[in-house]
């Protein structure tokens, strides 16, 4: 009688599964236990219901908090994917299968790598069986399902962002220079306020945008700085060409907000008034088209750029004609040249008449007591004013330099000696310092300055001469210096001018020799 003996099974292989979890926001991670918690305690009892068939949790967590699944820019997915790669994972455990990704594209691609490595796939709440055509189908119906609830989830909220914004709402992005954001609100910064104003004070008095960068950068300004919901730092840079262009023709600093090509009344307080901004927006338009004021002045044209025609509210350009070997200069009409002569009162203006009459007001200056004492006015507001504007610019700069040695001390805590990051706030912290001191010395210079009356008669007395010796093409940059535009009113057929504070100050406070040196 033979004796039969119990055969022992056979050993199972053990299956390494790896959880992965994700949330698209970080909205309740901060909770002791959060969605990827709860993600997680699935897959673990999923797990173990298993253990028969030899599934082990493996230890590494991937868990992608706040990363949306339209993409696989996801740490721990890329960590999972490596992992798999160097054959440390059998099995790839999700809550969901839009856990996982939410584009159709994406999956195939993960899917592809986890076939080429023998990876199963297995979702948690969907059964499913990736290893044939039928499972496969139903993979591919439930993530095309998934991909379309991501697009609406998209379209709604691009809806919501543009109702938001047509009702003057901010509804998020990049912060500007000038704003906090508090409450969802943007919410004027007094100190930065003061900054944007000066930026377009300099832009209209220097036209030209790589100047106007390299006189904030030396003052120790720069872009916009915050500090993002990760903790990471952004903007705080020097201002280039193209930083101080987005400035220079953002809307919101007259208190309206943009949404694509719409423009809409916001419910923040402007900052710059829309006089300013408008100038600001025609100087760029006009430099960006002509290649700025330092463009060869062919025919010697002295207003021009400076020329407006007062009934259609519209600058004037300058225009010539020949009639044999004679030249005939002309100031024409932006919107005559555009529409037909009919459309303006007065489409064309002598060139030659027009500008030995603002010569002429410029001289008469010096010979005028009441003008010199408009000028004295003028001159003290603008002093008032510089004084406001440097107090400002101090203050900002204090609030900068507590900020930055707030910074200094996060960073020395982690950086290495040497790291980029901290000789960069460094380097922030030495400039700001040295330009309160320069500050500091412009200040005491302002309030110890006293201009009175015969200075300015004797600086402006000495126009005269000085305005023949100069050839035509200084004679043009000193009337920019001094002249912001030349109004020209058909119906009262008068030809009013409005002076720049800077140029008459310069003229008032260091004579003719500032302006012929500018020139």
């Amino acid at each position: 009688m033979s004796r039969r003996t119990k055969e022992k099974p056979p050993a199972r292989d053990v299956v390494r599964c790896a959880i992965y979890t994700r949330k698209s926001t970080e909205e309740g991670l901060e909770q002791e236990f959060n969605s990827l918690d709860a993600q997680r305690e699935a897959g673990e009892a999923y797990i173990k219901s298993q253990q028969h068939e030899g599934w082990v949790c493996v230890p590494d967590a991937y868990d992608d908090g706040g990363f949306t699944g339209a993409n696989m820019e996801r740490p721990a997915l890329r960590r999972l994917l490596c992992d798999i790669e160097e054959g440390k994972v059998d099995c790839v455990v999700v809550y969901k299968v839009d856990r996982l990704s939410r584009n159709l594209m994406d999956f195939g691609r993960i899917i592809e790598i986890l076939d080429r490595h023998n990876v199963a796939f297995v979702s948690v709440t969907q059964s499913f069986n990736t290893s044939t055509s039928m499972g496969r189908l139903i993979l591919n119906v439930l993530l095309s399902f998934a991909q379309f609830e991501r697009e609406m989830i998209s379209e709604r909220t691009r809806d919501k962002i543009a109702a938001a914004r047509r009702k003057g709402k901010w509804s998020g992005g990049m912060p500007v220079l000038g704003y906090d954001v508090a409450n969802t609100k943007l919410v004027v910064d007094e100190c930065e306020a003061g900054r944007v104003r000066e930026i377009f004070r300099l832009y209209l008095d220097q036209q030209s945008l790589l100047d106007v960068a390299k006189e904030i950068n030396a003052k120790g300004w720069r872009t916009k700085r915050w500090v993002t919901k990760k903790s990471e730092v952004r903007g705080g840079k020097l201002f280039d060409k193209g930083s101080l262009h987005r400035l220079l023709t953002n809307v919101v600093y007259v208190g309206k907000l943009t949404y694509k090509t719409e423009v809409h009344e916001g419910e923040h307080e402007a900052i710059v008034d829309l006089e300013s901004f408008n100038q600001a927006q025609a100087l760029l338009e006009r430099n960006g088209r002509s290649g700025g004021r330092e463009v060869r002045n062919k025919h010697n044209a002295l207003l021009r750029g400076l020329m407006h025609c007062g009934a259609c509210d519209c600058g004037m350009s300058h225009s010539y004609s020949k009639k044999g070997s004679k030249l005939y200069r002309y100031y024409v009409c932006h919107r005559a040249q555009k529409r037909g002569w009919e459309e303006c009162p007065a489409p064309s203006l002598p060139a030659g008449e027009i500008e030995r009459f603002v010569v002429d007001q410029i001289k008469r200056i010096g010979r005028d007591p009441a003008l010199i004492r408009t000028t004295l006015a003028q001159v003290q507001r603008q002093t008032d004013e510089e004084l406001r504007r440097l107090a400002a610019e101090k203050t900002a700069l204090a609030r900068d330099v507590r900020q930055d040695y707030v910074e200094v001390g996060r960073l020395a805590g982690t950086a290495l000696a040497g790291d980029p990051r901290l000789l960069e706030v460094q380097t922030r912290i030495r400039e700001a310092e040295r330009r309160m001191t320069v500050i500091g010395e412009e200040l005491a210079s302002l309030k110890s300055q006293a201009i009175d009356e015969k200075d300015v008669a004797a600086s402006l007395g000495e126009f005269d001469s000085i305005w023949e010796a100069l050839a035509p093409r200084e004679q043009a940059r000193v009337l920019e210096l001094l002249i912001e535009r030349v109004t020209y009113d058909a119906d009262t057929s008068t030809l009013s001018i409005t002076y720049r504070p800077t140029g008459i100050k310069s003229l008032a406070k260091q004579g003719i020799d500032r302006i012929e040196e500018a020139a």
